[in-house]
């Protein structure tokens, strides 16, 4: 990673001090980078004044003092009412971070257009604690140039900055796929945390064996991504009537102790629609073609 304190003395500007937007200031004011913030709640910004930046009572009197602009707001909404609270951004970069759709993404790279503003949207994958360390995450992409002259700044949030192309959609496809998954094994976990507890089972008895589910899993990201990218499904592992049957038996058991099986129910039907159209001895990875209504098999 480049070093911020030789390579990047331009001001920034933060706006929007949650608990991301206070890191990332933070990391920029640690690496020696002018920094001004703003916040609808003035006295977020407290802590990061005294230990040097500088607070601005409004989104205009922030702009100025920068000519680049990080949004880390609360949704596309809040972006959209900040930055009508400017009117003259022409020559600016502005970097968006907020967490927002694809499609979110590319109308805020159309308003960057009207108003001649270098647009480059973000996605940080990692909480906060790994900010400015070598396990943040971030994804990049819109104005190329742009991301190349703002890099020293974006670098010291840490990590390895990846930069996916000019759509300014492409981060946030990137973060709602894996949003998506994060969200359903999550759901997954705590229903099995309820299934073993609803057996008698100890949650920390449980853990010991449940920690082995993530080696497996992160064999089968690899598995399936070359599945489907040479649309070959071998079902020499684990076949989609295999995982039928099993998920059966899981709903069932669930329902005998009268915990919630609607999520297990709606995948067991993209299963059945699988089987039903005749790839019941397919791996697994075939589903993921079940899912649209563009691809059916």
């Amino acid at each position: 990673m480049s070093d911020p304190q030789l390579t990047y003395r331009d001001p920034v500007a933060v706006l929007g001090l949650g608990p991301m937007g206070r890191a990332l200031a933070a990391t920029l004011i640690s690496a020696g980078v002018p920094t001004t913030v703003w916040n609808r709640t003035p006295d977020r910004a407290e802590a990061l004044v005294a230990r040097g930046a500088t607070a601005a009572p409004t989104v205009t009197g922030a702009v100025r003092a920068a000519t680049l602009v990080i949004t880390c707001l609360r949704n596309p909404a809040a972006v959209d009412s900040v930055l009508a609270g400017h009117d003259d951004w022409a020559g600016r970069t502005v970097v968006d971070v907020t967490t927002s759709r694809p499609d979110e993404a590319r109308r805020l790279s159309d308003w960057a257009d009207g108003h001649r503003v270098h647009l480059v949207k973000g996605a940080i994958l990692t909480p906060t604690p790994t900010i400015g360390t070598p396990a943040a995450i971030t994804l990049w992409c819109g104005d190329r140039p742009a991301f190349d002259a703002a890099l020293p700044a974006l670098a010291t949030f840490g990590g390895t900055p990846a930069h996916l192309g000019a759509d300014p959609g492409a981060a946030a496809a990137y973060d709602m796929a894996l949003l998506d998954l994060f969200g359903t094994a999550v759901s997954g976990l705590t229903h099995a945390f309820a299934l073993a507890s609803a057996e008698g089972i100890d949650p920390r008895s449980f853990a010991r064996y449940a920690a082995g589910i993530a080696p497996m899993l992160g064999e089968m990201t690899t598995r399936f991504a070359d599945q489907l990218t040479e649309e070959r499904f071998p079902g020499d592992l684990s076949t989609v009537a295999s995982a039928h049957s099993g998920i059966t038996h899981v709903i069932e058991t669930a329902d005998t102790h009268g915990i919630d099986s609607a999520v297990l129910r709606a995948a067991r039907s993209v299963i059945a629609r699988a089987v039903t159209a005749g790839h019941g001895e397919d791996g697994l990875a075939r589903l993921a073609r079940f899912l649209t209504p563009v691809r059916s098999g």
